[in-house]
């Protein structure tokens, strides 16, 4: 087809402009007559068109002529004429196919850009159809399998992003669609009909591009969707979660949970209070299980901020994030434990008085062990919060419960932790307590010393005992297969 409109198309000339007799079975076109002239091209258009298009999309229109060249009431049948031309996909692993082609149909693309960008009259149906088909055509396929991803069970984070060859066109497409969707020419009630439900579930689809650009683009697309057609929220969340629940629990493999995290984001900061018990539901069985997959880091930033946004809507939700984050703690990944405690950091600095002393014996025994942890990281984290005015402020009115549960692990650290930072931390916190309340702090000392000759105790027992076993196994006479206890 795009051979086809080339071979038709008419030479330039300074003087004339004519057409190749032996390749399109007619003469020459010459501008001697303008009688002539526009006979000529009439015929051309009508050959052209007839030839690649079917005469209820074209509409008479030859595709290849400029917007600027056809009455205002003839711009829509050119429209949805381009659009068609656009419907052709080309092969982009092989730069050196069909250059000329892909050539016109990015330029074709560029002129549609600059239609839907320049405030075109209301569009009707069938442009609207046109469109979704042009888009259809050109942005919905199956993506290959990732290769690299299956090698490496993805936790090699340090690879480079996969770029789609075909993204001079993608992007163009991409572009088209969001200005159109944006466009204030496009009807919601009309254009609903096209943008339907099967339509956004290949949207989304494509979110699993290994293309960060695609993605990018997707997910400006979509939030504009969502904010303008109305009809379609409670579907795109019911989808957006099932993503979320295909990865959490299938497949642990998907590239654009941080950009529809990024989608849903802007969307809680527009929920209306009180919750509907559908996003409290979203909270819990999406939001906190996303902290489980290894990918976390992935889009750490974004789960963040909508667990986030959820408990400024309805601080209630605190205790129960809070809960939620304790049982997916990574007690064996000390990258993710460090943005655990980094979350758990922002909670606190909004959380009030009651849900606080709901979680707070859970929450610190959980910090206590952080505290101890022999990854310096972990532990300067947990020991960081300290430095938190309004969580001191917290720390400060519950003490009692508190200092009892961590005098332990700051005891253990100040006396045999190998890191200088988390040693110096942790000084300075047994002294901020020891300023808060000293008896309460002595009491504690006292106990723990307690704690530690009970300790040293049992263990002088259990050596004894051992000692009786050996002693009595060593007397027994050997017979036999008989086993033999041999003391070093």
């Amino acid at each position: 087809m795009w051979k086809q409109l080339l071979s038709k198309l008419p030479k330039k000339s300074l003087k004339s402009e004519s057409v190749d007799s032996s390749r399109n079975g007619a003469g020459s076109v010459s501008q001697g007559s303008s009688g002539n002239t526009g006979t000529g091209r009439s015929n051309l258009v009508k050959r052209t068109s007839s030839a690649v298009f079917p005469a209820g999309l074209m509409s008479g229109i030859e595709p290849l002529l400029p917007f600027k060249d056809v009455p205002s009431l003839e711009k829509m049948n050119l429209f949805i004429s381009k659009l068609s031309l656009c419907c052709v996909v080309f092969d982009f692993t092989d730069p050196a196919k069909n250059t000329n082609e892909k050539d016109l149909k990015r330029v074709t693309l560029i002129e549609l850009l600059d239609f839907v960008s320049s405030g075109s009259p209301r569009y009707t149906e069938p442009a609207i159809l046109a469109m979704c088909k042009m888009c259809d055509v050109n942005l919905f396929r199956v993506f290959p399998p990732n290769y690299r991803s299956n090698v490496h069970n993805g936790e090699n984070d340090d690879d480079e992003p996969t770029f789609d060859p075909a993204w001079t066109h993608l992007q163009l497409v991409y572009d088209i669609l969001l200005k159109f969707v944006t466009s204030s020419s496009v009807e919601a009630k009309v254009a609903k009909k096209y943008i339907n439900h099967s339509f956004i579930i290949r949207l989304l689809d494509l979110f699993n591009s290994e293309d960060p650009r695609e993605r990018e683009c997707l997910k400006a697309i979509m939030h504009r969707i969502y904010g303008k057609f109305m009809v379609h929220r409670p579907f795109i969340r019911k989808n957006i979660s099932n993503i979320f629940y295909r990865f959490v629990n299938e497949t642990d493999r998907c590239n654009g949970i941080a950009e529809l995290l990024e989608i849903f984001g802007s969307v809680i900061t527009g929920f209306a209070l009180p919750l509907k018990e559908e996003h409290k539901i979203f909270l819990w069985r999406a939001l906190i299980p996303l902290h489980k997959p290894k990918s976390l880091g992935a889009y750490f930033q974004q789960l963040s901020y909508c667990v986030t946004q959820f408990i400024e809507k309805e601080p209630k939700l605190a205790s129960t994030v809070i809960n939620g984050l304790l049982k997916y703690w990574p007690i064996t990944n000390s990258q993710k434990e460090v943005m655990f405690l980094g979350e758990i950091e922002e909670i606190l600095e909004t959380i009030n008085m009651a849900e606080f002393q709901k979680i707070m014996d859970p929450l610190f025994w959980r910090i206590g062990y952080c505290i101890s942890s022999c990854h310096f990281q972990v532990a300067e984290r947990a020991l960081f919060l300290w430095n938190n005015d309004q969580i001191m402020n917290l720390i400060a009115h519950n003490r009692h419960v508190i200092l009892p549960i961590i005098f332990p692990a700051l005891e253990n650290n100040a006396q045999s932790h190998w890191n200088h930072s988390v040693l110096n931390l942790t000084l300075n916190v047994r002294k901020m307590f020891s300023e808060m309340d000293d008896t309460l702090f002595l009491n504690c000392h006292s106990q723990f010393k307690e704690e530690q000759s009970k300790v040293v105790l049992e263990t002088e027992k259990r050596k004894e005992v051992w000692k009786r076993i050996e002693n009595l196994a060593s007397q027994q006479p050997i017979t036999g297969n008989t086993a033999v206890l041999v003391t070093p």
